[in-house]
């Protein structure tokens, strides 16, 4: 079986469970734990960023790299379409995406979850313990405020980043106004891309991410709770429904500890 090495959060390896599940691949997924796991996943592959994924012996990195080797490995419902002109537009779409709504998406959910503290506790795995979830809620604004500038979040860096995803959304839900799919009546590498890397503006609303069930469908309120956005996210949650595995969710017995997957 296939391995992915990921953050259940990360939009990047969300794009690549998306397209594991539109091309019918079985995978475990493996919680790269920040900081030590991160380690010892650089011990294994060289690589401390997450999506990795393990075929057998081989380890690829980068969710590019990843759909483009999955493609050639299983070609079982192609990503990328065989008309040049639809190819060309597919590969330049999903570059732009992660390189757009990928990480500026990021700075948008910063920006959310340091005005909000409820948002931010919801935000963490249903298997986190209260005790930490309520560490994690009580952390003042000004404090992130702080931090954000450490990693270069400054108030008008999430600004423009805010500013620039209007413009990305209005577009996008332009391409999707008369078409099922961004380059035509098939779903491409680019629709995956798009769909996955959005789940940091707003969550998918059907049980696909390890979060409490609360925060479903709900995200950066500007974008979330935006009427002119409603058409892209009703063309995103559709394709969820298409081509997305919902999570199979167990309740361990009464008493028991929650339980993560380590990296070997």
């Amino acid at each position: 079986m296939l391995e992915l090495y990921q953050w259940e959060l990360s939009q990047y390896s969300e794009k690549v469970r998306l397209i594991l599940d539109y091309k019918g691949l079985d995978y475990r997924k493996i919680e790269v734990t920040p900081g030590i796991g991160q380690v010892e996943l650089f011990r294994l592959t060289g690589q401390r960023q997450v999506p990795v994924l393990k075929d057998r012996n081989k380890y690829i990195a980068d969710s590019t790299a990843i759909a483009k080797y999955l493609d050639l490995q299983y070609p079982e419902r192609p990503l990328l379409p065989q008309d040049p002109k639809k190819r060309g537009v597919t590969l330049l779409l999903e570059e732009w995406a992660d390189e757009s709504i990928g990480l500026k998406g990021r700075k948008a959910l910063f920006s959310a979850i340091s005005q909000d503290q409820n948002f931010r506790k919801s935000l963490l795995p249903t298997s986190v313990p209260d005790v930490l979830k309520s560490l994690v809620e009580g952390v003042p604004s000004d404090l992130l405020t702080v931090l954000g500038f450490g990693v270069g979040y400054s108030p008008d860096v999430i600004k423009s980043a805010i500013a620039d995803l209007k413009q990305d959304l209005d577009a996008l839900t332009l391409l999707l106004a008369d078409s099922p799919y961004l380059t035509g009546d098939e779903p491409t590498l680019a629709d995956l891309t798009v769909a996955g890397l959005s789940i940091l503006l707003k969550f998918p609303s059907g049980p696909y991410l390890d979060l409490p069930a609360s925060i479903r469908g709900k995200g950066v309120p500007i974008f979330a709770e935006n009427p002119d956005y409603e058409p892209f996210f009703a063309w995103r949650d559709r394709l969820y429904a298409q081509f997305r595995k919902p999570l199979i969710m167990t309740t361990p017995p009464s008493g028991s500890a929650p339980t993560s997957i380590q990296i070997d």
